[in-house]
């Protein structure tokens, strides 16, 4: 994580009366610094506003004991790009833990509520993400696979059942398995119509999935397979907690969810429907797959990484 990442900015607004209880909050945190009160200044709601630095590893446990301003005033962080503070490095130095190691759970929540949701967008990514893997699998053409795994957006729904699941959240769990589950019916539905298409112009039959041999291992779920989607689970979810963008990245290409879809929409189109059934386990066992290792993963983090405010968060 880069030096300037180690530093939220908090804004606050509190009701005047209670400002002296949020600056004392603000104050016996370690981690936080440069705290500002400017007084009257904020209209809608109306009360004081009070702007901090705090180190990542704090922001839990300040936004769990001022929880309360989310009713009667405002918390809002944001991160700082450029820090050139000696208070905000000491600061820095004095939470306990390591920013890499900071999960802010309020900022995950509303992160992965985002991502269960279903959006045009959403189905739009995916929708061409899975034709992209059908042509790859007609193309026996791995790289078109990586690609369509790459521009794949389901983990964000995988992720939120993850949430869900860790603190009880009937109806985020639901929300992410219906957005999974639609937008993977819709993108197959999408495919296999234009494969269909193609199956009546003569451009692609039942020979064509005869000589794919580079992309057998989507209709070949196996032990490794399983094995595979744990470990992405635990890397997707880090990444996105560690926000490791990069390194998300890699977990797409790691699992077979949107080429899998892929090749059931194109055998469904040609006819090969010994195929289509293992492409369907293909995509059951690695969803399942990342959903245990990825629940199991946040519980890890949740109870036993070392960080400030652990006794706070959600």
């Amino acid at each position: 994580m880069d030096d300037n990442e180690r530093v939220l900015h908090l804004r606050l607004i509190s009701p005047s009366p209670r400002t002296d209880e949020v600056t004392a909050v603000l104050e016996d945190c370690p981690g936080v610094t440069n705290i500002i009160v400017l007084a009257g200044a904020a209209r809608e709601p109306a009360g004081d506003v009070i702007l901090c630095d705090a180190a990542r590893e704090s922001a839990n446990e300040v936004i769990g004991r001022l929880g309360w301003l989310k009713d009667e005033g405002s918390i809002a962080a944001e991160q700082v790009d450029l820090s050139l503070s000696k208070v905000a490095t000491e600061a820095v130095e004095e939470a306990p833990g390591d920013p890499d190691d900071a999960v802010i759970w309020e900022e995950l929540a509303q992160r992965v509520s985002g991502d269960s949701r279903i959006t045009w967008a959403y189905l739009a990514f995916l929708a061409i993400a899975t034709q992209l893997a059908g042509i790859g699998v007609l193309q026996n053409s791995p790289i078109l696979i990586v690609g369509a795994m790459v521009l794949g957006p389901e983990f964000g729904a995988i992720a939120a059942i993850c949430f869900g699941l860790i603190h009880r959240r009937g109806h985020l769990i639901a929300t992410a398995l219906k957005t999974l589950a639609v937008g993977f019916a819709v993108a197959i539905a999408i495919t296999f119509a234009c494969a269909l298409v193609s199956t009546w112009l003569g451009w692609i039959d039942f020979h064509n999935l005869d000589s794919n041999e580079e992309v057998q291992f989507i209709v070949k779920p196996d032990k490794w397979s399983f094995i595979v989607a744990l470990l992405a689970g635990v890397a997707g979810v880090l990444s996105i907690t560690a926000g490791k963008s990069s390194a998300l990245i890699g977990v797409f290409i790691s699992v077979t969810t949107v080429p899998a879809a892929g090749y059931v929409a194109v055998a469904m189109a040609v006819g090969a429907w010994n195929e289509v059934l293992p492409s369907v386990a293909q995509l059951a066992v690695n969803i399942a797959g990342m959903i245990i290792s990825g629940t199991a993963t946040l519980v890890v983090q949740r109870k036993f990484w070392p960080q400030v405010g652990r006794r706070s968060s959600l």
